[in-house]
């Protein structure tokens, strides 16, 4: 039988009944700072998009460039699009994810694949045998 889920000792059921102060003495003090403060334009806009895909009203992908949003209970289950920069990374949202940063889930950068050297590329170059 899988594990179930716990955030902070709270089952996801619990967490989703909590009032939003409860939920965010639960976060890190990262996190909890910066839900204090407020959500600026972008990221109310978003929730509202959340909210309207959860309720059945926005039919569309919902993409942001918002990745400091923290993520909430309420995102769980929704495909969020986030961008790194050059694309629209889908990422699924999952219970494991709560209190983390949307931007997490969406790399920005790629590994570095280093191909074999062309020639005159350097000196050691010359010795390699061509093909």
């Amino acid at each position: 039988m899988p594990k179930e889920f716990r955030y902070r000792g709270f089952t996801f059921k619990e967490i989703l009944d909590m009032s939003m102060d409860d939920f965010i003495q639960l976060l890190s003090a990262r996190a909890r700072r910066s839900l204090k403060r407020g959500l600026y334009y972008e990221q109310r806009r978003l929730l509202e998009k959340i909210r309207a895909a959860k309720e059945g009203t926005y039919t569309k992908p919902i993409k942001t460039h918002c990745r400091d949003i923290i993520i909430l209970p309420e995102m769980v289950g929704l495909t969020i699009h986030v961008h790194n920069g050059k694309e629209f990374v889908p990422v699924e949202i999952k219970p494991e994810m709560i209190g983390r940063y949307l931007g997490e889930f969406a790399i920005t950068n790629k590994p570095v694949k280093h191909g074999t050297p062309g020639i005159g590329a350097s000196r050691s170059s010359m010795y390699v045998p061509l093909k």
